[in-house]
């Protein structure tokens, strides 16, 4: 039997507790789709039948904090400590991206000590935007890249909605705000310059970037503006490319034809985002990626795995067979 070459970056687990505070708080949607069913078992059944090697878990929007600080503390670290356990009993199979108690900075800096210092975990999730719309670039969240830059940490970036959507839209956060909340996400890091202080932190970011490869060339228009020189002296190119970008729900030829033409296959990463989006979608995307005629055989092996072992050198060392 055929050994799992995939390395999935964008895929979400949902631990009990989590979709128990969920439900609390009155949350039963992430972007318009309903909270998936999920387990261990089903999740690694899913990865055998698409020959995924390893799922790198994260919790997906809308994160831990509802508001309350010591609730979305306590939330994190069950969360992490339940990732770390999965990684633990089926290490051949998982690992993690450490959920933050975003935009608490005090208790973000005690969890992210925990969670890869004592618990090991693969990097950190961020949400695109926290609290009241303070985008990743923010000043106010500063001191979390900045430790997350001296750790030459791996950060996960996901999508989530703003706090102010269009009422007038009723069209799924998940199509339409998600993608936009990336972009604004990626363009504040250059804008105010946190892309230039913090270039040791090794971006994923979901969805191939959201609109970034669209609007690249408009964005580098502000590259002479005198905020842009002071600030982020390279242009906006130069970050965008040194970006890493997955394919969940971009494994078509019009989104890969945009990222390419941005970056080439080195900064490309395998995503299914599983299970808020249905095994089908992330096959489907997997045939888009394989069918595209813009990837060589090699450019398909490095988005495959090739790319997720140089930023975790430790799957380099896994080979899992699917079970039967």
């Amino acid at each position: 039997m055929p050994t799992a070459d995939k390395v999935d970056v964008h895929q979400h687990v949902l631990p009990l507790s989590y979709v128990e505070a969920l439900n609390a708080s009155g949350i039963s949607t992430a972007g318009g789709i309903p909270v998936p069913d999920w387990s261990p078992g089903a999740a690694i059944e899913m990865m055998d039948r698409q020959d995924i090697r390893t799922g790198m878990l994260s919790v997906s929007s809308p994160g831990v904090h509802f508001g309350d600080d010591h609730q979305a503390r306590s939330l994190a670290r069950a969360c992490n400590e339940y990732s770390a356990r999965l990684v633990g009993d089926h290490p051949e199979c998982f690992g993690g991206f450490a959920i933050l108690p975003m935009p608490d900075v005090t208790g973000s800096l005690t969890e992210m000590a925990y969670a890869l210092d004592t618990l090991a975990l693969d990097g950190v999730v961020l949400m695109t935007s926290h609290g009241d719309g303070r985008y990743l670039g923010d000043a106010s969240l500063d001191p979390v890249l900045e430790e997350l830059d001296r750790r030459s940490a791996v950060v996960f970036v996901h999508p989530t909605l703003p706090p102010n959507p269009s009422s007038s839209i009723t069209i799924p956060g998940f199509a339409t705000e998600f993608v936009f909340d990336t972009s604004r996400a990626i363009a504040n890091l250059v804008w105010t310059g946190a892309a230039e202080r913090f270039g040791n932190i090794r971006f994923i970011f979901a969805h191939a970037g959201g609109t970034a490869p669209y609007l690249a060339w408009r964005w580098a228009l502000l590259d002479t503006s005198p905020q842009m020189r002071e600030r982020a002296p390279h242009g906006f190119l130069h970050y965008l490319r040194r970006f890493y970008y997955d394919t969940a729900l971009s494994g078509s030829e019009y989104a890969l034809s945009a990222l390419t033409k941005l970056v080439g296959a080195d900064r490309i990463l395998y995503g299914s985002d599983y299970p808020f989006a249905p095994e089908r979608v992330g096959a489907a995307a997997a045939r888009g990626i394989a069918d595209f005629v813009g990837f060589s055989s090699e450019d398909r092996a490095a988005i495959g795995s090739g790319n997720a072992t140089r930023l975790f050198p430790r799957l380099a060392e896994r080979g899992r067979v699917p079970q039967t």
